[in-house]
C-alpha cells in the first residue's frame, strides 16, 4: 500500500495540496534541524499533521496550505473549533507517549500551487491555543 505522503498523483486535488502542503513543511522544519518523530497521528477522528522535537521540546505542528491567500489567510483556518480539537489530539498524545518535558504548538503555513518550487512558507511558533 502506497502512503498517503507518496500519493501526490491521486486523489482530489484539494487533498493533494494538504498533502503536497505537509510533504514541504516537514521538509522546512527538518532543514532547520527538527527531528520528525511522526506524521498524521491520528487520535479518533482528529489528526496532529506534524509532531517534532527540536531540543528537548516536543513540537506539534498544524500544517495548513492555500493556492493563495487572496481570499483569506490560511492561519485563519486554525479557528475555535479546530484549536479544540487540536488541543484534545496533543493532550491524548502527551497521555500515550508520557511525554513529561516541554512542549510547543505550532503553526506552519504554505502557500503555492501543487509541486511549485518556491511555495511561500510562514513559521509561527508557540501558536497560542485558545482556552475556550
Amino acid at each position: 500500500m502506497q502512503s498517503r505522503f507518496n500519493a501526490l498523483d491521486k486523489g482530489p486535488d484539494h487533498l493533494r495540496l494538504g498533502v503536497w502542503g505537509e510533504n514541504v513543511a516537514a521538509t522546512y522544519l527538518q532543514k532547520k534541524g527538527y527531528c520528525i518523530l511522526e506524521r498524521d497521528w491520528h487520535s479518533t477522528h482528529r489528526d496532529i499533521d506534524i509532531i517534532a522535537q527540536q531540543g528537548e521540546v516536543i513540537v506539534f505542528v498544524e500544517v495548513k496550505t492555500r493556492r493563495s491567500n487572496f481570499l483569506r489567510h490560511p492561519i485563519q483556518a486554525v479557528d475555535w473549533k479546530k484549536q479544540q480539537n487540536l488541543r484534545k489530539a496533543i493532550n491524548h498524545y502527551i497521555h500515550y507517549r508520557k511525554i513529561d518535558g516541554p512542549v510547543r504548538f505550532d503553526v506552519i503555513t504554505v502557500i503555492g500551487e501543487l509541486e511549485s518550487a518556491n511555495p511561500e512558507i510562514e513559521h509561527i511558533e508557540d501558536f497560542a491555543l485558545a482556552l475556550r
